[in-house]
Order: structure tokens, then sequence, then C-alpha cells
């Protein structure tokens, strides 16, 4: 490659793995090396921040990265030039100022380059085009960093005076946990209420096989809406009135329908749609994506595979637009192809980067290099190839039809039912990523022309609670709240569920009982930290520092005083006792005082009011028997029985002899009636696994190493 710059030139990026994907393009007048992540930050031990001197941040070089600074700088002094290259974010701004400070790069010799992919051609137009670091974005990253750093060094300890020991609370955090705990109080206080639907099978005299199905809309010239059958008496009386009636169609209406692609990922809607489409959590896909962005082996080297996926914007770029009509029309044909198409952002979060997530070359088809990836790594390439290129691609287009059938009740009413049927006559983008789409047939029929009923049926139904958030649900709340960015999505759900204050269950977030207790205590006495609108509005806040339009100084100053008054206030005012104890009539059975009910981080107990003096504590009045021994096989390792205990982690079964044997076993493995397929002697159980997704294995684990995705019949019909 042509250098633009002259004599030597090291080039630092953050990851090892994307510095060997950017050597194969360099000449060996380049350097390039990593500053493995994050080259320094505030300190672990204390606040790091000057609040007296206008939130001057304490930045420190951690011990296990005081060694490769010393080899950076090295190479520093040895290179003509210094170009920092790491991700185009502001977190990677920031990087680049952390390593110019550090390094002691003049102000004139600091140069930055960003690129959108790992490629030699983006490469190439970076090093044409380097430009003098953003301090705007800097300090938005800054300003972001230390105000996580007093919320979270000011009040987490302000939690464990109060609350309990080990608690934390933050910004983003603390919202995403308030999302999720007042679903569940929604959940908790829904009331189910009863509704009835009815459905006719029909179908034309001479023909009893093209048989379709048409609900109740119209009694009358009144719509039925879906409550309006509330009980089995209702529905009763309508099913009797059309018994051995007369059914007809009264219209006919066909129209053509087109269904347009969805944009190119962004980071949001890729971590919802890998968790819906692969169960990926979206911790795992951005650690997924990341490896594809930095770079794969491929047969002529490491070639980043995907552009750079911390994003919340939908272009994409003229030469990937190119390329992609060329792919569709040679792969689907010219019909597919009918132009670039064009999306607008609709978040309002959108400034971070200036594409969506795309592959880098739309030629590079999933198939093509299969071989090349592990089977986590090529589900997402496919999964991103397939989006990028569909929204390039035709509209589908389906013929609708919609039929109503009329029948007059024994009652003297009239009664309509109303059919609907779909038929793809071009796929379009569909050829290339599928949706939920489904073809329903419904037979040719004439308006006028008589039907038999073969069958009503009356259902019951009940309305249903809202569901509870899923990692991805949760994501796209927290998105359009307006709350974090793209980069916060992912730890911040890691971050509420290794704290304790949410735990999956079958794949969906509940919270804990602390949850509950810390988010009240937060709403009430500092309804800022929780607030959504709030929170939105300092993310707008940090968005107007990236762009040079406020100071980020007095941005912290109007939120840190606030807050820091209202704690002194609450720390003066707020007794544990009152928050987080509960009194009860029942005597401590070691020293006599009265036992209380507490709040841990692990749920609740009761305890003796005397600690620490008396340290007495068990479990609550109603799960005393879950100490009890358990209706399950006993202990397969000594033959005693199990009993149900409960951890930090949830139920689990222990061995009733307990120390001198400590087999486990989890509480939600459920044994089926089947021998293992393998080894004949062990049984086969359901278990869940870590994401909470169904399997099924052997009891005899680890001596049999049976395991299975599908049912356990399907299991053996294909062992």
């Amino acid at each position: 490659m042509p250098k633009k710059l002259q004599d030597t030139t090291l080039i630092i990026v953050e990851s090892p793995t994307k510095a060997k994907t950017l050597g194969r393009f360099l000449d060996s007048s380049y350097t390039i090396t990593s500053s493995l992540g994050h080259i320094r930050d505030l300190p672990k031990s204390k606040m790091g921040v000057d609040i007296e001197h206008d939130f001057a941040p304490q930045y420190v070089i951690p011990r296990d990265k005081q060694k490769h600074v010393t080899a950076l700088k090295k190479l520093a002094e040895k290179a003509d030039h210094i170009l920092f290259a790491t991700d185009e974010d502001r977190e990677g701004e920031a990087i680049s100022w952390h390593l110019k400070e550090i390094l002691g790069v003049p102000e004139e010799r600091a140069e930055r380059i960003v690129f959108h992919e790992i490629t030699q051609s983006a490469l190439e137009h970076a090093l044409k085009h380097p430009r003098r670091l953003d301090m705007h974005r800097v300090d938005a990253q800054q300003a972001r960093r230390i105000l996580d750093r007093l919320v979270g060094y000011e009040l987490s300890p302000f939690l464990w005076r109060k609350v309990t020991k080990g608690l934390s609370a933050g910004r983003v955090q603390s919202v995403a946990v308030r999302l999720i705990v007042e679903r569940e109080r929604d959940i908790q206080a829904f009331v189910p209420v009863e509704y009835w639907s009815i459905e006719a099978l029909l179908h034309p005299p001479q023909n009893e096989s093209e048989q379709f199905t048409a609900h109740l809309v119209k009694m009358g010239e009144e719509t039925v809406d879906k409550h309006d059958i509330k009980n089995q008496e209702h529905a009763e009386s309508i099913t009797t009135a059309l018994q051995s009636q007369a059914y007809s169609v009264s219209s006919i209406v066909k129209k053509d329908v087109k269904k347009s692609p969805l944009p190119p990922y962004t980071t949001s809607t890729l971590q919802q749609d890998a968790y819906r489409r692969l169960r990926y959590s979206p911790k795992q896909t951005m650690m997924f994506a990341q490896q594809l962005y930095e770079g794969v082996e491929l047969k002529g080297g490491s070639e980043g595979l995907i552009s750079y996926m911390r994003t919340d914007s939908v272009n994409l770029a003229q030469d990937f637009l190119q390329e992609a009509q060329s792919v569709i029309a040679a792969q689907c044909g010219k019909q597919y192809a009918q132009g670039t198409r064009a999306y607008k952002t609709k978040s309002k979060l959108a400034q971070e980067a200036h594409e969506a997530i795309r592959p880098t070359s739309a030629a590079r088809t999933p198939e093509s290099i299969k071989q090349h990836l592990n089977d986590q790594q090529w589900k997402l390439y496919d999964l991103i190839w397939r989006r990028a290129i569909a929204s390039q691609m035709s509209d589908a287009q389906f013929e609708a039809t919609t039929i109503d059938v009329a029948a007059n009740g024994s009652d003297g009413k009239s009664y309509t039912f109303r059919a609907n049927g779909q038929v793809c006559r071009f796929d379009g983008f569909l050829n290339v990523y599928k949706t939920e789409s489904e073809e329903v047939n419904l037979p040719s029929l004439t308006q006028g022309q008589e039907l038999i009923c073969k069958e009503l049926k009356p259902e019951q139904h009940f309305t249903k609670p809202p569901a509870r958030y899923s990692e991805a649900s949760l994501v796209k709340a927290l998105e359009e709240y307006g709350i974090g960015r793209p980069s916060t999505y992912a730890p911040t759900i890691s971050t509420i569920i290794e704290r304790n204050y949410v735990q999956r269950e079958e794949g969906r977030l509940k919270p804990t009982d602390i949850a509950f207790l810390v988010i009240d205590l937060l709403v009430e006495h500092f309804p800022s930290i929780v607030d959504y609108e709030f929170t939105a509005r300092m993310e707008d806040d940090l968005d107007t520092v990236a762009e040079g339009r406020k100071e980020w100084v007095p941005v912290l100053r109007e939120f840190y005083e606030p807050f820091h008054t209202t704690l002194k206030i609450k720390e003066k005012e707020l007794e544990k006792t009152k928050i987080s104890v509960e009194e009860t009539d029942e005597l401590c059975d070691k020293c006599g005082k009265p036992m209380v009910i507490r709040t841990g981080r692990f749920g609740k107990f009761m305890a003796c009011s005397g600690f620490p003096e008396c340290k007495n504590a068990k479990p609550l009045p109603g799960e005393e028997s879950a100490q009890e021994t358990a209706d399950v096989e006993p202990c397969e390792k000594c033959g005693k029985p199990m009993v149900q205990k409960r951890g930090r982690f949830g139920p689990f079964y222990g061995c009733s002899g307990y120390p001198d044997c400590k087999n486990i076993r989890n509480a939600r493995d459920k044994k089926l009636d089947m021998k293992c397929p393998k080894c004949g002697q062990g049984d086969v159980v359901m278990k869940r696994s870590k994401r909470g997704k169904t399997f099924f294995g052997c009891n005899k684990y680890p001596d049999c190493d049976f395991v299975s995705w599908t049912k356990p019949e399907e299991a053996i019909a294909n062992s």
C-alpha cells in the first residue's frame, strides 16, 4: 500500500486481533500494536474525582497494564509519526486521548484515523484523511464516566448502610431494574378477564375438502370486539341461535398488499433479533460481533467481516449499496434488485456512527465462509448478511382476500363471520430474509354463494398479564426511553443479573426481593436517579457536550449538587430498621428477643433483632419446608434422602448427608419416565441451560454424556 506519511509510523488500536487484521494491509514502515483495551481509568479503591476542582478526574494506570504502557512508550519513542486508530465512537475517542496523554504525544503529532470496517480500502482512505482528536467527544465520555462514578461511589455505600451490604446503584442500571420491577408489579396486580370467541368451520356444498375458518365479527350492525362475549352463557346463546341456519358469502374483497424490507441492523435491533432468532443474549451477540468486526482467519489471512457493531445509524455506504445490487441480481434475479433504498433513523439517540451493521463485502456470502467460522460466529454473520442484503431488495407482494359470511340466527339477529387469507405473489426480500408471514389459502368463492357450516366452535379465553421483559425486549425499552447508548445495553443487563437484582427464569427477567426494596427506596427518596425522562435528558445533555454546544463541567454540577444535598439529608432522615426490617410476633429461640424479617441480597429471611450479639437466622415461616425432605429420587451417590434448599442462585436439591456427601441437583430438573437411550441405566431428565433453554440429558452425568435439544421421543428415534 502506498503510504501517505514518510519514515516510520506507529498505529495503535485497542485489540491484538484488530492489530493482526490491519497488519495484513501495511508495509514494513508501519508498526501496529494494541492498547489491550482501556489503558487507564479512575481508581477502584476511591472516588478518584476532585469535586472541589471542577470534577477533575484522577486517572491511574492499572497494575496489569503498567508493563504494557512501558512497551508502548518505547515504540512511541522510535516512531516518527503516531496514529491513534481506536474505535470510532466516544469511548474509542477517549481511549485515543488517554493514549496521547500517557505517551506524552504533543498535540501537533497526535493524529486520529477512523474506519467503519477493517478492510484495505477503508484503511487506505483513513490514512489519507487523518484528523485531530475530537475533544468534544472525549469530554462527553469523561462526563459520562465521572457521572456514573459519582452516583455509584456515593449512592452504593448509602444503600449498604441503610439496606444491606454488597448493593450497588447506577444511573442506567437502576432505571433498568425499575422497568423490570414495575412490569412485575403490573403482573402481580393483573386480574384476568374472561371472554369468548366463536369460529365457524365452513365449506362449499360441493367440496367439503375446501374447509376454512371464519371468526364472528358482527352481530347485526354492531362490531363484536375482542371482549364483548363475556361468558359461556352468552357464547352458547349465539351458537344455539345459529344452529342449522343458512350461511352465504356476503362479500369478497381482494387487494394487493406490499411488504417492505426492514432496515439494516443497529446495535439494538441486532441484539433483539439475535435473541429472538438465535437465543443469543445481548452480551453474547456483542462478543461474537466484535470477533467478526476485528477479523477472522480466512484463506488469504485475517479479514474483518462486518462493519462497526456499536451504532444507532441505518445508513449504508454507497459502495456497499452498489455491490449489493449486483449480488442480488446475480443470486436472485434482476426482478429482486430494483434500486437502492435509503432508511431514516427513527431513534432519537442516533449520533454515534455513520453506518448500520453490515458485511464488509456483500459478495461474501455466509456459505462461502462457513468453514472458517465457529457455529456461533457463522449464525450471527448469516443473520447480519441476510438483513443487510434484504434491506436493498424488492418489496414482497401479496394478494390479501377478505371473505364475509352472513347468517340469520333463529333469534332474529343477523351475524357476520370473517375469514382473512393471504397468498404470496412475489417473495421479494423474503427470498433472503424470512419473517413470520405465512400464507393462508381460502377457497375460490363467489358472492352470494351458499356455504355449509360444519361446526360452530365457541372458545373460552382469559386476558393475559403483560410478559416479563426478555433481555431483547428490555434493550428495546431502554432504547425507546432514550436511556443508555448502544455500547451500554449489554453490560447494563449483565450487571443487574450479576448483582442479583434480576434472575433469569424461563428466558425472562424476574426481579428479586432486594430489587423491589431498592427501587422503592430510590423512587421515594432519589426520584431523579430512576426517573425515565430525567435519565433520557441527561443522555441529551451528553450529546450536546459531544457536539460542542455545552461544557461538561456545568452539566455535571447541575446534576451533582442537588443529588449530593439530597443524599446528606436522607443519610440523617432514614433509619435502616424502617427500610429493610419488618417486625414479627415470633421470639428468638436462642435469646428470646423478637425475630424480624430482613431483606438481604439473596432474599428475605428471619433474623434475631439482637444481631450482632445473637446471629440466629432461619427461612421465612412459609419456606421452612424447603429444608425438609424433597419428593425426589434419593441421592445417587450415597442413597440418603435429598432435601430442597435455597442458595444465592435459587432453589436446589442437596443430599441430607451433607457435609459427608456434597451431592447437589438442580431443582428445576424434571425426571421423565424414560431410560437413557445411550447408557440404558440412567433416567432422562428435562433441564434448563443457563440461558433458560430446555434440553434433555441423562441423570448419570458425567458418567453418561447423553444430551439432546429435541424432545426425548425424537432423540431416541434419532439416536
